[in-house]
């Protein structure tokens, strides 16, 4: 896809950057499929997980979503043929 990529076309397609990520770590995929795409500027996709923690018991994979970051990245490359950087909000 052409560097000229948006949020839109992120959401768009985030379940198939999702269904990558399950199925190369279920672990991973957990600590991601949550997320809310915030925005998307130069390169650098936010997201912002705050809605996990209205969850009557919650749950906080902060830690292991810098661990694996680079899998969510790598699927994000896969599907949109452009190098993205994850940060969250």
């Amino acid at each position: 896809m052409a560097p000229d990529l948006t949020l839109a076309d992120i959401r768009h397609r985030w379940n198939e950057v999702l269904d990558l990520v399950e199925s190369k770590d279920r672990i991973v995929w957990i600590a991601y499929f949550d997320a809310r795409l915030e925005s998307y500027e130069n390169g650098r996709l936010a997201l912002d997980f705050r809605d996990s923690n209205k969850l009557a018991t919650g749950h906080d994979y902060q830690e292991a979503r810098l661990r694996h970051r680079s899998l969510l990245q790598s699927a994000i490359t896969d599907i949109f043929g452009v190098s993205i950087v994850v940060v969250e909000k």
